[in-house]
């Protein structure tokens, strides 16, 4: 009974603290955005911002605090992406477990937008000056049962852009149903609950990029692949951009272009909310992965020339005591950005020191 006290909880926190968001927020209007980026080669694989598999991976914490496992103590996870320009990011995670107090992921996130040149209004230099973001991360998970996980994300964000300062805090809530028997997991999150506390431009607050998203994975049962279908903005239906220009659609495959139906207008804003991937595990130590992202590819695609916008792919390997993983994600034909994380147990090597 107490467990289904606390499910509730969770729920009512998805619910009643977003909501004055829920009726406002919009796309491309908040700060912070850099808090959606994938913090792992894994996850960007998969097509994704987050992730809903149970499988004791400390890089999917951030995104899904839910996941936070005992079974993760002293795991240190570390991932870089080498982004546009100069521009890159990364994450330290670490994960500790205390009897009495539960589960806990700390984790620190950056992204350097590189050197730029200041000048004056006459063209004339006036030096250089650097520009990034941070957030200081707290996460915590619990276990109800055997079959229900709940957990929460507490940020602390610093904003440096030249000049302009800002500082805010945000909330991750998350609720897990996991059935190990089936393989098969599901979350619903609510991300980025929270506000700035000092805005770029004093009496000009931002809200912050909240998020509702639903997702799930399934582990088949007689192949070593699992598959996962990801629901982003659950808080908002129509996420496409108002095009008076636009009176067909096309295919994101094949690139033909048709007149626009209501099947077509109710399918593209559909599909825009699902992310699809996949995880072909043909050992415990070798993955290849795999996914498409409607959204990515409707928005950033070039009607002359399609390519690969909006899928990506990658690989994990386990070599001794670290895990490795390398993804490429397409979205742009600009580049596509490079991503590399490596996680480990700090227990193995103390365990070999004793011996």
């Amino acid at each position: 009974m107490k467990n289904r006290y606390t499910f509730l909880i969770v729920f009512f926190l998805f619910v009643v603290l977003p909501y004055k968001q829920l009726l406002s927020q919009n796309g491309g209007s908040s700060t912070y955005e850099f808090l959606r980026l994938p913090n792992s080669a894994r996850i960007a694989a998969m097509g994704g911002d987050f992730l809903a598999i149970n499988d004791n991976d400390i890089t999917l914490t951030l995104a899904n605090p839910s996941l936070i496992t005992p079974q993760m103590n002293n795991h240190l996870g570390l991932s870089f992406v080498d982004y546009y320009s100069d521009v890159n990011y990364g994450f330290a995670n670490y994960s500790r477990t205390f009897s009495k107090l539960g589960s806990y992921t700390g984790t620190i996130q950056f992204i350097n937008y590189g050197k730029f040149t200041s000048s004056d209004v006459d063209g004339t230099p006036a030096g250089d000056f650097t520009a990034g973001e941070y957030n200081f991360n707290l996460g915590w998970g619990r276990q109800l049962d055997s079959t229900f996980s709940i957990g929460a994300n507490f940020k602390a964000i610093y904003s440096d852009l030249q000049d302009y300062h800002s500082f805010g805090i945000a909330v991750d809530v998350a609720g897990t149903y996991n059935n190990s028997d089936r393989g098969l997991t599901v979350s619903l999150i609510g991300r980025n609950i929270g506000r700035q506390l000092k805005s770029y431009v004093a009496g000009n607050n931002e809200p912050l990029p909240f998020e509702l998203q639903l997702g799930m994975s399934q582990r088949l049962k007689h192949l070593p692949f699992r598959y996962s279908i990801l629901l982003n903005h659950l808080e908002k239906w129509d996420l496409t951009y108002n095009d008076p220009n636009d009176d067909t659609y096309t295919d994101p495959l094949t690139g033909k272009a048709t007149n626009k139906g209501p099947f077509d207008k109710f399918g593209d804003k559909l599909m825009r909310h699902v992310v699809i991937g996949g995880e072909f595990i043909p050992s415990r130590y070798f993955s290849i992965r795999f996914g498409y992202n409607y959204q990515r590819r409707q928005e950033m695609k070039v009607e002359s020339k399609l390519s690969t916008v909006g899928f990506s792919w990658g690989f994990g390997l386990r070599v001794s005591k670290f895990n490795f993983s390398y993804s490429r994600s397409a979205y742009h034909l600009a580049g596509s950005p490079n991503f590399i994380t490596i996680t480990t147990n700090l227990a193995d090597f103390a365990r070999k020191k004793s011996l």
